[in-house]
């Protein structure tokens, strides 16, 4: 039987670097997405040239009707999740003197629940099979804090508290759960940044360099793969070295 990979908020940034690094090991893949945009389907052919099939599921994962769905809507297809990557995640910055009661909400509403409302809908299927992989994709800000993330920062400190828990609650099913903490990665969200914004930080990187999104997508790779068997409960950074 082929192996399944679900992503959430996989048409982008790392969520898309993921997608096509685990379909070039193999993986059929269930691609989640909240707004339609005109790279879904580009994507979904670059996929397929991997000989795998690919799903899109549109889905909001602050939904938890949603999540029941498109969570049915793979198993139907694939008949199996292997592998469930939690990488949706959106950010709202702004002092917390200032920031609007719906922006916390917002953000921890889509991290933080949506990674408690997909594992929900998919652990069921991982411990009848016995098996699985979780990944969650956390961030340095949820170890370090951050001014002007309380929102952020709290929702990714959350995971990382689930990701240890539920590690010990599935371990004797062999279900492994990590998660990953990026530092500053390229992508939409850094690239607004001005150019002196990054000159700054990347002095405060011991490598000096931002980030790649495939830099977390090999770390994905390594933790779906057999060689990571003896790993769970775990959160690594791939920051340069930033947060020691």
């Amino acid at each position: 039987m082929s192996k399944t990979a679900l992503i959430t908020g996989a048409s982008k940034g790392i969520g898309k670097e993921i997608a096509i690094t685990l379909s070039k090991e193999g993986y059929n893949i269930a691609l989640n997405y909240r707004k339609e945009n005109e790279e879904l389907l580009k994507l979904k052919e670059d996929i397929e040239k991997n000989n795998v099939k690919c799903l899109l599921i549109q889905g909001d994962v602050s939904n938890f009707e949603d999540c029941e769905r498109f969570v049915k809507e793979t198993i139907q297809e694939f008949e199996n999740i292997d592998v469930l990557v939690n990488n949706a995640g959106i950010t709202k910055d702004m002092l917390l003197m200032r920031m609007k009661k719906e922006d916390f909400e917002d953000v921890i509403d889509i991290n933080l629940v949506g990674t408690f409302n997909v594992t929900k809908n998919v652990i069921q299927y991982m411990l009848k099979a016995r098996a699985g992989r979780i990944i969650n994709i956390s961030s340095v800000v949820g170890i370090s804090g951050n001014a002007g993330q309380t929102n952020y920062s709290a929702s990714k400190a959350g995971i990382i508290g689930f990701t240890k828990s539920l590690a010990k609650e599935v371990a004797s099913r062999n279900i492994l759960v990590n998660a990953i903490a990026p530092g500053f990665i390229k992508t939409d969200m850094t690239e607004v940044l001005s150019e002196n914004v990054k000159e700054e930080i990347q002095k405060n990187i011991p490598l000096k360099r931002i980030g790649e999104a495939k830099d977390v997508a090999n770390l994905v790779k390594f933790l779906s793969s057999e060689e990571s068997s003896y790993i769970t409960g775990q959160v690594i950074n791939v920051d340069g070295g930033m947060l020691m």
